[in-house]
């Protein structure tokens, strides 16, 4: 998928209209705590639309950065205490956490100011669609890629980004739009590129196992759907690259939104056209604190 753009934060539009009811919201790899995180988009996001039910899945604060360097603005700070009052709102708020604030997994099954914390959930949607939720970084192990490549490429990801703030900051005084140095390499790395689809397979075998329709997840910045054999795949993206969410409407579509509520793209919708009887008992997610062993890859 294209990255979109990525507008300054001054833009304005009335995308969220253009969506209509959002059921579902689902969004990852927020990294609070780094100078990175795009905490003030996400909350312009929150304004616009108002989810019957959020999923945060995973690294939504970034406890491995955390340890060297704490940075927590007044943004970043506001979009928390915003989360926190949809919670109490009534919007049902599910945190699963993700490998960079794992330690929130010795919290799994409890729930904290109306938040509940699940290591992951199965997802009803309003058409009858089962999908299993986590953040993606247990498929990291199903990955055929030499595990000296991966530490590097995590390696090398921060530094990128470090770059990527001092290049926009240059843009930015030639009135010039957001751009992603660290999504434009990985597009023209074949070896990223393996990474990630050899991630979207090993999501939808583990989705087939189950028995479900599909899988939702973050992890690897990088959004998008894939359908493979009647399995949906769907990755919500990242907030400090690309500033995408999954939404999911009345009827039981998923689209990608970016930060202005605007649909980027939206699941095939011979997949996610199943009408099913859904009995209400079921309507709500299904928890489970501990994921089922998976086969290797």
């Amino acid at each position: 998928m294209t990255a979109p753009r990525f507008p300054s934060q001054d833009d304005s539009c009335s995308g969220a209209a253009s969506l209509g009811q959002v059921r579902t919201l689902f969004i990852s790899d927020l990294h609070l705590g780094t100078p990175d995180c795009q905490a003030a988009l996400l909350s312009k996001l929150l304004r616009r639309v108002r989810p019957e039910r959020l999923y945060l899945v995973g690294d939504i604060v970034d406890l491995l950065a955390m340890r060297k360097r704490a940075v927590l603005d007044k943004d970043q700070q506001a979009l928390v205490a915003r989360v926190l009052r949809l919670a109490r709102s009534g919007c049902e708020v599910i945190y699963i956490p993700g490998n960079h604030d794992a330690s929130f997994r010795r919290l799994c099954g409890v729930k904290l100011h109306n938040v509940s914390i699940e290591r992951r959930a199965i997802h009803v949607t309003a058409s009858g669609r089962r999908l299993l939720v986590s953040h993606g970084d247990e498929f990291d192990t199903h990955v055929r890629i030499a595990p000296w490549l991966l530490t590097l490429g995590d390696g090398m990801h921060g530094f990128i980004l470090s770059l990527n703030r001092w290049c926009n900051r240059g843009r930015s005084l030639f009135g010039l739009p957001y751009w992603s140095l660290a999504s434009a390499l990985k597009r023209r790395s074949g070896t990223a590129q393996r990474y990630v689809a050899q991630f979207e397979e090993a999501a939808m075998r583990q989705a087939r196992l189950e028995g479900l329709d599909g899988y939702i997840g973050g992890h690897i910045h990088q959004a998008g759907f894939r359908v493979e054999d009647g399995v949906l795949y769907c990755n919500d993206g990242d907030w400090v690259e690309h500033c995408t969410a999954l939404a999911e409407d009345a009827d039981g579509a998923l689209h990608l939104i970016d930060w202005q509520g605007q649909i980027i793209e939206s699941a095939p919708r011979f997949v996610m056209s199943r009408q099913a009887v859904i009995d209400p008992a079921i309507q709500q997610p299904v928890m489970a604190c501990k994921p089922p062993e998976m086969t290797g890859a």
